[in-house]
């Protein structure tokens, strides 16, 4: 199992930028593939960005193609989600959460508690 612990949410204004952290601890960080996901108030959670084991691949959801980037450290341990142009329905709880081939299977074992990003119009 992985412990994933976010941070760098907060508030911020329409066209801003965030820049989101996961700290992996526990197993090896570099076999997982890594993915973050947002829910907002009253919605299912939906995936946003995803990147290989390697940092060789990533995928994100079309709502914020171009404007976001998903980046990984496999020294330090940690993958980032770069939030740029930042629009009011990306408000949301952003979780980090990692897996075993997940990149291909969409299936993610680990999770983290989740950080709140607040985009004010």
């Amino acid at each position: 199992q992985v412990q994933l612990v976010e941070s760098g949410g907060g508030l911020v204004q329409a066209g801003g930028s965030l820049r989101l952290s996961c700290a992996a601890s526990g197993r090896t960080f570099s076999p997982f593939d890594m993915g973050w996901f947002r829910q907002a108030p009253g919605k299912e959670r939906e995936f946003v960005a995803a990147i290989s084991w390697s940092g060789g691949s990533t995928a994100y959801a079309d709502s914020v193609k171009g404007r976001f980037t998903i980046s990984r450290d496999n020294v330090k341990n940690t993958v980032n989600l770069q939030m740029n142009s930042l629009k009011p329905e990306d408000t949301a709880v952003y979780y980090c959460a990692a897996g075993r081939i997940a990149y291909v299977t969409k299936q993610y074992t680990d999770w983290g508690q989740g950080t709140q990003v607040t985009v004010s119009s």
